[in-house]
């Protein structure tokens, strides 16, 4: 008999623990939350929340890894501004470089310059080419003006291989800009001669094409070769500067009573950099 009744005491301890350990937990919680937030008091109670409560620990859990996900998210960004400041500075190279090769080339073209002395009669200032409007190739910004001495109808020269070519004329001036129209341009015309048959004609500019050399007379001897300068009756440009090569001679049209000459010009628009403005008192000097 005692042997059977000792089951049915172990079972009513157990059920008796069951129903006092969630007394216990109660009373030990309405302990924790009405004693005072002293130090011992809030580290035991945070000790027994975290043991007993699994949604602290959850959280707990979740703090610590949105924490490493910030240090994570953090190296990732502090990897992109690196890479971004290297691309800058990669950036900032490229155009030193270029910038540099840049100035070599107008250190090239300076030395050709200051190698070239104008005739004593031409007087006159370098300038520098500071604008070229980008979808118009036929004028230039030079970075001299009327405080420089500059004036419109100023005959405007470039250097090719050493020697002084026509490049254009002075349209419009500021205190210290001026725009300067080149041989390529509609608009330009300049009084010219041939050099072997010594035809006189009027160069007027064709845009891309071809300078033309006009009003040449139908028996003209001009032929493909030639060289052309400009005149000793033009009023704006002093004679014998190099205007151009003679590419053909045509008739303009089939009723034409005069020939047309396709001149290539001497001047390169699009590699203008440096010219040589003349003063006006060159303007009525004669070669």
């Amino acid at each position: 008999m005692q042997r059977k009744s000792q089951p049915k005491k172990q079972a009513s301890q157990g059920s008796r623990r069951r129903k006092i350990l969630p007394a216990v937990f109660v009373l030990l919680s309405l302990l924790l939350m009405v004693l005072p937030l002293e130090s011992p008091v809030a580290s035991v109670k945070a000790l027994l929340s975290y043991i007993f409560i699994p949604q602290i620990r959850a959280a707990h859990a979740a703090v610590e890894y949105a924490e490493g996900v910030s240090a994570a998210v953090r190296d990732l960004l502090d990897t992109h501004r690196e890479n971004e400041r290297l691309r800058e500075e990669m950036d900032r190279l490229q155009l030193e470089n270029a910038q540099a090769k840049e100035v070599f080339a107008e250190n090239e073209l300076l030395r050709a310059a200051l190698g070239w002395q104008p005739p004593r009669i031409w007087g006159g200032v370098w300038a520098k080419t500071a604008y070229r409007e980008p979808t118009q190739w036929n004028s230039v910004v030079i970075d001299k003006g009327a405080q420089e001495g500059v004036s419109e109808r100023a005959a405007a020269i470039a250097l090719k291989d050493g020697q002084p070519v026509l490049a254009g004329v002075v349209v419009e001036t500021d205190d210290h800009t001026s725009k300067v129209l080149l041989v390529r341009d509609e608009d330009f015309s300049a009084a010219v001669s041939s050099s072997v048959s010594q035809e006189d004609g009027l160069l007027v500019g064709a845009g891309a094409a071809p300078l033309k050399m006009l009003y040449l007379p139908l028996l003209s001897e001009i032929a493909e070769g030639e060289r052309v300068y400009t005149s000793a009756s033009s009023s704006i440009f002093p004679a014998g500067i190099l205007v151009g090569e003679v590419l053909e001679v045509e008739e303009e049209h089939p009723s034409s009573t005069s020939l047309t000459a396709r001149v290539e010009p001497a001047a390169d628009a699009s590699a203008v950099r440096e010219l040589f403005i003349l003063t006006p008192k060159t303007a009525g000097d004669k070669k």
